[in-house]
């Protein structure tokens, strides 16, 4: 529901929607935006020469619907910005919106958007994107700190949190502001245009209002054959042309005298953009990690070090690291440290006031170790999952510097949470005792894990055939200090155990890693599900191995 009151005036939102080759998608987009109500006056549809039914599609559509125009280029631009440019060009009302052909707008958005604006007196309003992960449609809010509460942004420093929101999609612009600051998009085959476009229109420093109500819905397809740009990351030009599409937001920043927005520009890129893509670094071939490294390295030289050192502390820490090694190693510490939640591998080199990454780069300093709070620490929780005798979890707190054994940890609570949910399912407390493993500076404790309660708490809760649960764990220690993090699974683990259940017949069971090294399940209960579960894991592999 919205928290803004409706803008109670008709046909003040273009809405721009782009496609290509996107047939069996492009006409719920378009429904989206037309079911928006009154405040959409037009729904421009700019088909970038699809050589698919897109423009049967499209034709079908306007037939039915007098706010439907069709734009049709007649050679592909290559590229998104393009297209978009041609939507802005053919707009008509004073506000315009854009919108991905694959994607779709939650009800109500274009009315709260518009209204923030109107109200306001701002040229741009933002709201929240959700990227909903396809099948399963586990929405997870995009960038939520920035969008808690309503608010006007008035000054440019006011704008450097949402420079970590590139996104073009879940805003509306005044289209006279748009032109009058002659912001566009790049034209032909630039990836990643939603970059500089969005630097255009913060170096231009408008108002901006707030929205903290969903008004753009993300699909991520990781299964479709042909992935969208921001998860086609096998390739290393990919993050070439992020590198470029960041290089030119930040001389856009600095071209237009917003010093300040330049740099926190390049601290937003060591927080979020580097540290995703290093993660998965361990994952790519000895030639994509050179030419990583290489690139890396050559745009991290231009960084400032206030730059650096405004960034929380994974982030700069991994700079640092980058900058300081010549060619890749330790990739495996690299891809934890850089995942979220990160996690910082042993061994652990200098002393909690001088830490350093290890003994031959001293000048790869983790500074901030003795100072940060607990609950921002990288810190170790290992975990083994063992499925025989009932199932039982035995896990590991790791000492940071010395930083736990300062704090004493007493207790964990260990929370099992269904895959989407915000609320855990079940959780267990227990008693944490020192010593118990053979590394000295760790805690360790044992629960009982009741695969059969998990699977019986999904099926209540509505979901059928494989349910995926992860684990958290909070730890509190004697000076009431806390933090909460995941757990790590052994490296490699994937393991795969047939369960006898006298309530379901049989349990299939697999403990994995996620993408960021953290702890998860599957569970399928029944033979059904579980026959389901191994075939789609041996489709996915048959995919991947063509």
């Amino acid at each position: 529901m919205s928290t803004v009151p409706p803008s109670g005036n008709a046909d003040r939102l273009s809405v721009v929607v782009i496609a290509y080759n996107d047939e069996a998608l492009v006409g719920e987009a378009i429904r989206s935006a037309l079911d928006q109500g009154p405040v959409v006056a037009e729904v421009v549809a700019v088909d970038d020469c699809s050589s698919d039914g897109t423009a049967r599609v499209l034709d079908e559509l306007a037939a039915r619907h007098p706010r439907l125009r069709v734009v049709r280029r007649a050679e592909n631009s290559g590229g998104c910005g393009t297209p978009r440019n041609d939507g802005i060009a053919a707009s008509t009302a004073p506000y315009v919106m854009f919108l991905d052909s694959d994607d779709v707008l939650p009800p109500g958005a274009a009315d709260a958007l518009v209204a923030a604006a109107e109200l306001h007196r701002t040229p741009v309003a933002v709201g929240v994107c959700v990227r909903r992960e396809l099948p399963e449609g586990r929405d997870v809010r995009w960038q939520p700190a920035l969008y808690r509460e309503p608010a006007v942004l008035e000054t440019p420093e006011d704008l450097r949190p949402l420079l970590h929101d590139t996104l073009c999609v879940n805003k509306v612009y005044d289209r006279a502001f748009l032109t009058g600051h002659g912001i566009r998009f790049p034209d032909g085959r630039f990836v990643y245009e939603d970059f500089l476009f969005t630097a255009r229109v913060y170096a231009a420093a408008p108002r901006v209002a707030v929205v903290p109500d969903t008004v753009y819905v993300w699909h991520v397809r990781r299964s479709a054959a042909q992935l969208s740009i921001s998860l086609d990351r096998q390739d290393v030009t990919n993050w070439e042309a992020r590198i470029a599409a960041h290089r030119a937001a930040v001389e856009t920043f600095a071209g237009a005298g917003r010093d300040e927005l330049a740099a926190a520009c390049r601290t937003k890129f060591l927080e979020h953009d580097l540290r995703m893509y290093a993660r998965d670094l361990r994952l790519r071939d000895p030639a994509h990690r050179a030419a990583w490294w290489d690139s890396t390295r050559r745009h991290l030289a231009d960084f400032a070090e206030p730059e650096i050192a405004a960034a929380v502390a994974p982030a700069r820490w991994t700079a640092r690291f980058l900058l300081a090694a010549a060619e890749p190693r330790d990739l495996l510490r690299l891809s934890r440290l850089a995942a979220n939640p990160a996690r910082l591998l042993p061994p652990y080199a200098g002393t909690p006031a001088a830490a350093v990454w290890s003994e031959d780069l001293p000048e790869a300093r983790l500074d901030g170790v003795d100072r940060l709070p607990l609950d921002e620490l990288p810190l170790v929780v290992d975990a083994v999952l063992r499925t025989g005798g009932g199932g039982e979890l035995h896990f590991t707190v790791r000492d940071l510097y010395g930083r736990l054994a300062e704090a004493v940890p007493r207790t964990a609570e260990l929370a099992f949470l269904p895959r989407g949910d915000a609320e855990p399912a079940r959780t267990e407390r227990v008693e944490l005792r020192p010593g118990a493993d053979p590394a000295p500076g760790a805690w360790s404790a044992r629960v009982p894990v009741r695969f059969a309660g998990l699977a019986g708490t999904g099926r209540r809760q509505g979901r059928q055939g494989v349910q995926l649960w992860d684990v958290s764990a909070t730890v509190t220690c004697e000076n009431g200090e806390t933090f909460t993090t995941s757990l790590r699974p052994p490296d490699g683990s994937q393991r795969r155990s047939v369960l006898p259940s006298s309530r379901y017949g049989v349990l299939l069971v697999q403990q994995y890693a996620t993408a960021n090294g953290s702890l998860a399940m599957r569970i399928a209960p029944g033979a059904r599900d579980g026959f389901r579960a191994v075939r789609a894991r041996l489709r996915r592999l048959a995919r991947s191995s063509q």
